[in-house]
């Protein structure tokens, strides 16, 4: 079952979130040779290409106890302000691809738009 999570950022934020990987019974999974996707579009039916965001996550600090971080910069979050729709894949070192979570990333006005 996919979770389904929204995010808020303010527009040119820095954000990050850590990932942790778990069996049913809460066992940490080892992560090593995974790849993590992040993809954030106006349309889900846009084309990863034209995806307003897209990450590829494959070092972790810490994949034997199957922790990750996400992290977006500012740049990143630079965008018109809004409704996205995002997801996070995972693609394991068997192959396997599976859809973690999804949902709406709302990037809204930041206050303060100096960078000084």
């Amino acid at each position: 079952m996919v979770e389904q999570a929204n995010i808020e950022i303010k527009r040119g934020d820095t954000w990050s979130k850590i990932l942790y990987f778990e069996d049913d019974h809460c066992v940490h999974i080892d992560i090593t040779g995974w790849t993590i996707y992040f993809t954030a579009k106006l349309d889900i039916t846009d084309s990863d290409g034209d995806a307003e965001i897209e990450k590829t996550i494959n070092t972790f600090e810490n994949p034997l106890n199957g922790e990750a971080e996400l992290s977006l910069t500012s740049e990143d979050t630079d965008l018109a302000t809004g409704n996205y729709f995002y997801d996070i894949q995972v693609k394991t070192n068997l192959d396997e691809i599976y859809t973690i979570v999804e949902g709406v990333l709302t990037i809204t006005q930041d206050i303060t738009t100096r960078n000084d």
